[in-house]
């Protein structure tokens, strides 16, 4: 099996890579190909490979192109976790509607549309020269925003593509945690689209409901990071736990305000990363050693802004090998050996939510094995929930075709579509701040 990362320069490469390495003998791997277009990048992570390999004691060859043709070819598997415009990019997704007073996060709001501008041209091509180079073969996109770029390849490679988010599953083995029960002999009622889904209900083996009564229990609710969020008279209203960046939907001024006050994710991050891979050097170990305390600190800031606005103190739960690489290798395992396991993923929806049509991409629980994932029917949702994922899903296919297109006009419409957007001269207003510091969009949408 030959399996390709595009993006291998990327910071949690050394994840899925540890993965494979795991897994090497189960999926009958052989070749690992790394593609970056920032060769340098791919440099530094290597040496942090090279330790975990090392660590392990396993062997797992690969390497590193430019190339992406070479990349691809006759690839049984892509995956792809890439940031076009880097962080300083993410940084101006952020920063931009924010000095109008608006939400601006990485993939919600006016931030995920400037995100997604830049990505899916990008993203197509590499659908492109898959079908050319690698028809046969499967993207596993990790992609932000996540459910978008799903859609956008999924228009030239169809169903080959599957879009991983450990969100969901993350909250999933949350509340397993917290009830004190085996994730796996669980049936997690989850629907939405990507950064925009809710759990709306657990089962057991006996298709006994359990999310009520934990939800009545503030105490429960205070052990994981969704119940410290979103606090138990929301959930109890709700009647359903959200995923945690609908926290960016119900408090978007409080968010505003308390990101004003402490800064952006993406600031932190960007001198973050700057420092790392500013470190080179051939010493395996302690490039390894490196990234590992890099990580950590990475990953306590995760959902930091919404954390902040919630008046909590402390980290993000931070969960060892079980984030989107392990979502990643159980595809994988599902479609090589047709174990027909039950994930949440970003594919079409087919029937599974029947207020949007067959194709429209969402995030729900599927049986994987394969012929890939097949969505499992949700049922009946509620009013308020369906009506904002059919905004979301409009605001998602206006922005794919200003993308593709290159419209100005569909791309300030997609913003102005936005909830979190005020309105339509907002709208204009962010778009063109958007167009002044990314030379790339302005190139893109030139007038």
């Amino acid at each position: 099996m030959k399996l390709t990362i595009v993006g291998g320069g990327g910071f949690r490469v050394p994840l899925v890579y540890g993965a494979l390495l795991d897994r090497k003998e189960r999926l009958g791997l052989d070749e690992v190909v790394l593609y970056d277009v920032d060769d340098s990048r791919q440099d530094r992570i290597g040496h942090v490979l090279d330790g975990l390999a090392a660590e392990k004691g396993v062997q797992l060859p690969f390497r590193t192109t430019t190339d992406l043709v070479d990349a691809v070819r006759d690839a049984d598997f892509v995956f792809c976790a890439i940031r076009v415009g880097q962080l300083e990019g993410r940084v101006i997704d952020e920063d931009v509607p924010l000095g109008m007073g608006v939400l601006g996060q990485e993939t919600t709001g006016p931030g995920g549309i400037c995100f997604a501008l830049r990505t899916i041209p990008v993203m197509t091509k590499l659908a492109e020269t898959m079908a050319a180079h690698a028809p046969n073969g499967w993207l596993i996109n990790f992609t932000n925003p996540a459910g978008m770029v799903t859609e956008a390849t999924q228009r030239i490679l169809g169903d080959k593509v599957v879009g991983i988010c450990d969100s969901p599953s993350g909250m999933c083995r949350r509340v397993a945690a917290i009830m004190g029960r085996d994730p796996k002999a669980l049936w997690f009622d989850y629907f939405g689209l990507n950064h925009l889904g809710w759990l709306k209900d657990v089962r057991d083996g006996t298709g006994a409901p359990l999310l009520e009564e934990l939800l009545a229990d503030d105490a429960a609710l205070e052990r994981f990071e969704e119940g410290r969020l979103f606090g138990g008279d929301w959930l109890r209203s709700l009647e359903m736990l959200p995923n945690e960046y609908l926290y960016y939907f119900y408090y978007a001024a409080d968010t505003v305000n308390a990101i004003r006050g402490g800064g952006s994710r993406g600031s932190f991050l960007l001198q973050q990363q700057r420092e790392f891979y500013a470190r080179n050097g051939a010493d395996a170990p302690a490039a390894l050693a490196d990234w590992r305390a890099t990580r950590h600190d990475r990953e306590r800031t995760y959902m930091a802004e919404a954390r902040a606005a919630a008046g909590q103190e402390g980290e993000h739960d931070i969960e060892e090998n079980s984030g989107y690489e392990s979502e990643a290798m159980a595809v994988v395992d599902a479609i090589v050996n047709n174990t027909r396991e039950v994930l949440i993923l970003n594919t079409a929806n087919r029937s599974a939510l029947p207020f949007l049509d067959e194709r429209a991409v969402v995030e729900v629980p599927c049986i994987v094995g394969r012929s890939g994932p097949v969505p499992v029917a949700v049922g009946e949702v509620p009013a308020h929930a369906a009506s904002l994922i059919s905004t979301m899903k409009d605001v998602e296919r206006t922005t794919i075709d200003a993308a593709l297109s290159g419209s100005e006009q569909l791309a300030i419409k997609a913003l102005a579509l936005h909830p979190l957007v005020p309105s339509v001269n907002t709208a204009r207003e962010i778009f063109d701040g958007y167009r002044r510091r990314l030379p790339e969009l302005a190139e893109a949408f030139a007038a």
